[in-house]
């Protein structure tokens, strides 16, 4: 693989677990060293320079604090190993500890603070060497999911606080596309697309990004034709597994013939009791009945078994709560609906495995 990323920048390393991510990172952070290639900090190649002398330190999932300490000393840690002066160390471990917020805890150790807090020590301490790259492993997927949701809006607002490059490890596809300036979605070693959040889920490169990136309806299909359509050109396509054609539009012209996945995302699906009224160019209709709905609080989730196609997977479609629902949604288990989308909604992947 080989793959740039700018510096003061928040980038993603996303995939499956085995996919390669912690690797890298540990390649980067000089634990693992690669049988071949470089890794280049401001083009000069770091990879003969122990993990100590490289400007990057390393957050793990572990925390790795040490448990006699209090958080005052575990922060203070690095800078009693470079001897510097006590005033120095004071100043920076409280300037550190109040941008993590735990100036009510200075003098607490480890084992009296919750998972939240430790990992915010860790923070601190990788930060307060002032590194050029930060590496993050993981470091939210000990906590519960509350509570990783609001220190990643902390670590959101941290990053923008010290302006440093960080380099973050997950498997966690929504914590990905929340803080990220850019992802790389990885699998087998291999890196499948680098893009903003936007690019990685409205346009995924493959069918893997877009079956890993959040959820989607996909379908092996044909070229059957593709006109001009305003700025782009409206494609027909054969879908085997629904036994129907559907329409799409993209930025390109495809040959007829030509082999690719069609992706719609449940929630450009709009799920109704009675036919659409839209009269969009190309509208997707299908009708079907609700063989699963999964309420959600904010949305519920409808598992969609359409009508007269009995080899049909059951389709997905997101429908969102905006008012107040005083007896529950609308639409319940074994109600016959409408399945709609436009031609825009829809996207066609290239399927690289064939």
């Amino acid at each position: 693989m080989s793959v740039t990323i700018k510096q003061g920048e928040f980038f993603s390393l996303l995939g499956p677990s085995g996919c390669g991510k912690t690797t890298l990172l540990r390649i980067i952070a000089g634990f693992d060293y690669p049988d071949h290639g470089r890794v280049l900090f401001d083009n000069k190649d770091i990879l003969p320079i122990p993990p100590d002398k490289r400007q990057s330190n390393t957050i793990f999932q572990t925390y790795a604090l040490f448990p006699h300490l209090t958080v005052y000393e575990n922060i203070a840690f690095p800078l009693r190993l470079r001897k510097l002066g006590k005033d120095e160390i004071d100043e920076r471990v409280k300037h550190y500890v109040h941008m993590v917020q735990l100036d009510d805890h200075l003098y607490k150790k480890p084992s009296m603070l919750s998972g939240g807090q430790k990992q915010r020590v860790a923070i601190a301490r990788a930060l307060i060497n002032e590194p050029s790259v930060l590496l993050l492993d993981e470091p939210l997927s000990a906590l519960d999911a509350k509570l990783r949701q609001n220190l990643l809006v902390e670590l959101d607002d941290i990053h923008d606080k010290v302006g440093i490059t960080f380099i973050y490890v997950t498997h966690d596809q929504s914590e990905a596309l929340g803080v990220s300036d850019r992802i790389a979605v990885m699998d087998k070693g291999k890196i499948l697309q680098i893009g903003t959040p936007y690019e990685i889920y409205e346009a995924p490169a493959t069918r893997f990004v877009a079956q890993f990136i959040g959820e989607t309806n996909i379908f092996s299909c044909t070229v059957l034709s593709c006109e001009p359509f305003e700025n782009e050109y409206m494609i027909v396509v054969d879908v085997p597994a629904l036994g129907t054609t559907i329409n799409v539009t993209d930025l390109e012209p495809q040959e007829v013939g030509s082999e690719f996945d069609f992706t719609v995302r449940p929630e450009k699906i709009r799920i109704t009791l009675n036919p659409p009224r839209s009269t969009a160019a190309g509208l997707n209709v299908f009708k079907g009945v609700v063989e699963e709905p999964v309420y959600s609080g904010f949305q519920s989730k409808y598992y969609v078994k359409l009508d007269d196609i009995p080899t049909a997977p059951l389709m997905k479609a997101f429908k969102q709560h905006t008012v107040f629902l005083e007896d529950g949604p609308d639409i319940e288990w074994k109600d016959s609906v409408y399945l709609s989308w436009t031609a825009v909604d829809g996207y066609l992947v290239k399927d690289v495995d064939r």
